[in-house]
Formats: C-alpha cells, sequence, structure tokens
C-alpha cells in the first residue's frame, strides 16, 4: 500500500496540515468578505442617498434633482424621494422584481418612520411587503422640509457578489492544495529517494533483470548493503546469462511463427506455445464447453492428448484434420526425442480455413461460369451445324438460326463483361465518375426506356416522386446500370397485368429509391443470397424464359451501391411481390 510507505505518510501529513490551515482560513474569509460586502453596499447606497438629500435641499428645479437622482443611482437599485406627506417619487431599476416604494412601508416599519420623524439616518435589511424579497434599504433626511431619501436594494446581488467570492477563495484554496500535493511528494520523495531506488532495484533482481545495479547513494550500513547487492548480481548475470540467451533466441522462434506450435512433456502438460496455438486452444475448450481451471490451463485437452498417447506410443507422426469455431486445422505431431527416448512430442497447427474458402471458391467459380457458359456454346454449335449441314433450307430459316446465334454470342458476351466490371469492382478497382444531376430529369428518362417493355409484356408501369433535393451527386451511368438490372427483374418476375413501382425520394441526406412489384417473389431461404454472384433462386419463376439472366447483376448492383458509401436491401414473400431499395448518402458524398 502507497500511504503505509514513508513517501505516502510524509507526504499525507504535509496535505493534511495544510488543508486543516486552509479550511480554518477559508471559513474566515468566507464570514468577512460576507460582511464587508454587505457594509460596503450599505456605504455606497448611504452615499448616494445623501448626495440626494443634498440636491434636493440645493436644488429648487425638481426636474433637475430627478434627472441627476436617475444618473448617480445604481441600476439594481431604487430611489425613493419623499417630498412631504402626498408627494412621493420612486425612479426605476433594473431589477424587475424590486418593488416600488409605498407609504405604507413607513407605516409598517417603525425605523423608516424615524427617519422623517426624528431626522435619523438608519440603515436596515427588511422583507419588502408582498413580495417576500430580502433587500436592504437606507433612509437620509432631508432637512429643509419634512421629507426624506430612501435607498432600497435586493440582497441578491448582494449573494451574487458573495458567490463569485466564494468561488475565487475555493479556487485559490484548490490551487493550494494541487501545490500542497506536488511539493509534499517533491520533499518526500527527496528524503526517501535512496530506500526507494534500493528496494526498487531488489525488485527487478527478483525478476531477472541482473543488469540493473543499486546506487551507492551514501557511505554508512545502506551503501555497503548496495555494494552486496551489486556484486551478487554480477555473480548471478555470469552464470545464467548463455541460459538466458538460448531461450530468448527459441522463445522469439517459436512466437514469430504464424502457425501454431506446442512442445508437450509425456504427461500431456504444454510446455511452450506460441499465441496461434493458444488461441486454437481457447477455441477448443470453448466449443467443448470445457472449463480451464488454474491448476489445468496448461493442461492438453483429453481427445487431443488421446493423439499423443498414439505418437508417444507408436514413435510415429499423425495427421489430423480439426473443425473448430467454423474454422479448419491441420495438426501435424511429431515425436520429440531426449536422445533414444520418447520424451513428448511437438504439435504444428496450421489454419487452412482460408486455403480451403479460396479452394472452393475456384471450383464453385469454375462450376457457374461452366454453367453458365455451357447452354449458348450448345446453342451455337448447333444451330451452326444445321447451317452448315443445310438443315434449314430456305433463306428465312437460315436468318432465323443465325438471329438465335447472334442472341446467344451476345449473352455469352455480356457474361463475360459482367464477369470482368464484378472482377474490378471487388478488387476496389471501381471508378466512379461523380456529376452532379437534375433527379427529376434523370429518372424520367431512365424510366422512359422500360415504357414499351412493361407495355408488351401487359404490366403497368409506375413511377412516384417526393422531391426537396432537385441535384444529387451520383454516378449516372452505373447508378443506371442498377435501375436496368432492378426495374427488368422487376417486369422479367412480374405476370401479365401486374404492376410494377417506383418510387424515388431526394432530400439533403439521401437519395432513395424503392422498386416494387407484385410478381412471383422470393422464397425466404433464398433472400440472404441474392446479392451473391451467380446466385439464382427458384428458376421456375422466371416468366420470360427467352432472356435469361447470368446471376450477376445483383451483385454488381450491390458493388455500385457499396461504391456510392449507400445500402441496397431486398423484402420479399412469395407469390406476393418484391421489393428492392437503395440508398445513397448525399453528407458522404458533397
Amino acid at each position: 500500500m502507497f500511504w503505509r510507505s514513508v513517501v505516502g505518510k510524509l507526504a499525507l501529513t504535509i496535505l493534511l496540515l495544510v488543508s486543516f490551515v486552509l479550511l480554518i482560513l477559508t471559513i474566515l474569509l468566507l464570514e468577512f468578505f460576507e460582511e464587508f460586502h454587505i457594509d460596503e453596499a450599505e456605504k455606497e447606497m448611504m452615499q448616494t442617498a445623501t448626495k440626494v438629500s443634498e440636491l434636493v435641499e440645493q436644488q429648487p428645479n425638481r426636474s433637475t434633482v430627478l434627472e441627476t437622482t436617475e444618473r448617480i443611482q445604481d441600476p439594481d437599485s431604487r430611489i425613493a424621494i419623499l417630498f412631504d406627506e402626498e408627494d412621493i417619487w420612486v425612479s426605476g431599476s433594473a431589477n424587475e422584481n424590486l418593488t416600488e416604494f409605498k407609504t405604507d412601508w413607513i407605516e409598517n416599519e417603525s425605523n423608516l418612520s424615524k427617519v422623517l420623524t426624528d431626522d435619523e439616518r438608519i440603515r436596515k435589511q427588511i422583507v419588502l411587503p408582498g413580495t417576500g424579497i430580502e433587500a436592504m434599504i437606507v433612509g437620509e433626511p432631508i432637512l429643509t422640509n419634512d421629507g426624506a431619501v430612501f435607498v432600497y436594494q435586493s440582497l441578491d446581488v448582494i449573494e451574487q457578489t458573495k458567490a463569485e467570492t466564494t468561488k475565487i477563495i475555493f479556487l485559490a484554496a484548490g490551487i493550494a492544495i494541487i501545490l500542497t500535493i506536488f511539493f509534499a511528494f517533491f520533499l518526500s520523495t527527496r528524503i526517501t529517494s535512496p530506500l526507494i531506488k534500493m528496494r526498487e532495484t531488489v525488485s527487478d533482481l527478483t525478476r531477472g533483470e541482473f543488469n540493473t545495479k543499486v546506487p551507492v547513494l551514501t557511505h554508512d550500513e545502506i551503501g555497503e548493503l548496495a555494494i552486496a547487492f551489486n556484486r551478487m548480481g554480477r555473480q548471478l548475470k555470469f552464470h545464467i546469462n548463455a541460459l538466458h540467451q538460448e531461450k530468448e533466441q527459441l522463445s522469439s522462434i517459436v512466437s514469430s511463427m504464424a502457425d501454431g506450435v506446442v512442445t508437450l512433456n509425456r504427461n500431456g502438460d504444454m510446455l511452450v506455445t506460441n499465441p496461434p496455438a493458444e488461441k486454437f486452444i481457447e477455441d477448443w475448450n470453448f466449443e467443448h464447453n470445457i472449463g480451464v481451471t488454474d491448476d489445468d490451463i496448461r493442461k492438453l485437452p483429453t481427445e487431443l492428448n488421446q493423439v499423443l498417447q498414439k505418437v508417444i506410443d507408436g514413435e510415429t507422426e499423425a495427421l489430423h484434420e480439426i473443425s473448430l469455431q467454423g474454422r479448419n486445422y491441420v495438426m501435424l505431431m511429431t515425436p520429440l526425442y531426449d536422445q533414444s527416448h520418447v520424451r513428448g512430442a511437438v504439435a504444428v497447427i496450421r489454419d487452412m480455413t482460408e486455403e480451403r474458402r479460396l479452394d472452393k471458391f475456384r471450383k464453385d467459380f469454375i462450376a457457374n461460369v461452366s454453367h453458365e457458359l455451357r447452354t449458348p456454346i450448345s446453342m451455337l454449335q448447333g444451330y451452326s451445324e444445321a447451317i452448315v449441314d443445310d438443315v434449314a433450307e430456305s433463306k428465312s430459316e437460315k436468318n432465323e438460326l443465325a438471329q438465335i446465334i447472334h442472341e446467344e454470342s451476345l449473352r455469352m458476351g455480356r457474361l463475360v463483361n459482367e464477369l470482368l466490371d464484378l472482377a474490378r469492382m471487388e478488387a476496389g478497382n471501381i471508378q466512379l465518375n461523380m456529376e452532379t444531376v437534375d433527379v427529376e430529369a434523370y429518372v424520367d428518362r431512365v424510366m422512359k426506356k422500360f415504357n414499351g417493355l412493361a407495355n408488351d409484356n401487359q404490366i403497368e408501369l409506375s413511377l412516384s416522386k417526393n422531391i426537396t433535393e432537385s441535384f444529387v451527386t451520383i454516378d449516372p451511368d452505373r447508378l443506371e446500370q442498377v435501375f436496368t438490372n432492378l426495374v427488368d427483374n422487376a417486369i422479367r418476375h412480374t405476370d401479365e397485368f401486374g404492376f410494377v413501382k417506383v418510387f424515388v425520394e431526394s432530400n439533403s441526406n439521401e437519395f432513395h429509391v424503392f422498386i416494387e412489384d407484385n410478381g412471383s417473389g422470393i422464397p425466404e431461404e433464398d433472400l440472404p443470397f441474392v446479392f451473391e454472384r451467380f446466385y439464382k433462386a427458384d428458376k421456375a419463376r422466371t416468366k420470360n424464359k427467352t432472356k435469361k439472366g447470368t446471376g450477376l447483376g445483383l451483385a454488381i448492383a450491390k458493388n455500385i451501391i457499396d461504391a456510392h458509401y449507400g445500402v441496397i436491401t431486398v423484402n420479399s414473400k412469395v407469390n406476393q411481390g418484391t421489393t428492392f431499395s437503395f440508398k445513397i448518402p448525399q453528407t458522404k458524398q458533397k
């Protein structure tokens, strides 16, 4: 404990002493300044009352008296001049709560009446009738007649001044406490520094830091003890330096390895581990709900210990694949020999998750591309053979077959181009040509392209707009690609006499688009995967069999929206319809 040390006790004693003195001084100062402010305020008010009474006595012009009085008065106070019992004038005040002086105050307060009857000066603290406001009031008689001058002011002004003074006093006390703490620790540290340094050096030696030396600050018994400690440290360093270097070298090699490494003895105790191996053991215990105590924290789990016993008994290496927390590991365990005796094993654990994922991704990609290219290539081959073999005799039949070949070649070209675009986007090489465009004109132009397609399929295509910000900053060509994909999908998956509704909202914060249809919908189990490449939901949903998608459109759309720092979402129910929406923030773009 710090407060049990010499430094703590000395510093605490100084701090308590100064704090006690400051406390007494603060209380006395607060009492003094409270009385001082009240006396000063009363003196100032009395001076004002005296000046006004002399002015009334010497100046016969009443208007001059009143004008001069308003100039010399304190804005937070009021001045009441009683020229006689029936003639009273009261000045204004910046304090709206300070009520005007009434003649009945004199009747209720005997001290106030003494100013008129006995020509006495008065100073008094009263509660203003009907308000409950505490105020100071002074009175000065007018000697030339039976009048008087009263000056009164709310005690709130004094309280404000007192509060400011209190803040200053407490601030000064706080600064004094801080300085006291600083000087207390400085003084105590200077006194006890030799003992502290010796204690720290001994602690370093117990941790194996043999390069540390005890400073010899004195030539008494403490100095001789410091010399003995330094001699002992040199001897210990000499004897263990070689062993320490070898251990550090081995530890550095193991710790820097990307694969997990565990050194085990015959009992399954983990002697040496690196961070990847420790993470693997933690995941294993978590996966199998194994509680680890301090006693068995260095124990190999039971299932892995069985592999260790096989390696030790058979004196041969073992290879095991392990699935853990959604990741794939390969563990190679090799026996560790002490001359001819197997004293344990070394296990190397490699995380193969990324390699397996890339391998699966490569296989899936090849399978998907092969699947998408197989149909158009088969059709190209079949129809071209029909032309070569003169199966189509008339020119119109040959033209029809050539048209099919042309459409399939366009489909293959579209697939290849979409693959290239998607690859560039996912590699982070997408380049946006940001422009500020007129929302209404842009949306009308894009939607006009689909009127013919909607009419051919007898689908009602409608556009609604809620535009409060006429201009948005987007890449118009890329965003038109998104519109084209989403609207075309909606039309293709909607039956005749259905509807496709497009709603566009533009404001200062975002550009928001909803595309809703009442088509066949998307099954719930397919919704999480609709934005993946080559993913297609139930192929039977597509109404227009002559125009099949490549499964890349939604993946491209999502990458375009992501490049705009936006979000694209989908909601759908089977046989009820689908709603795609995307929003692009404008604050991010500006």
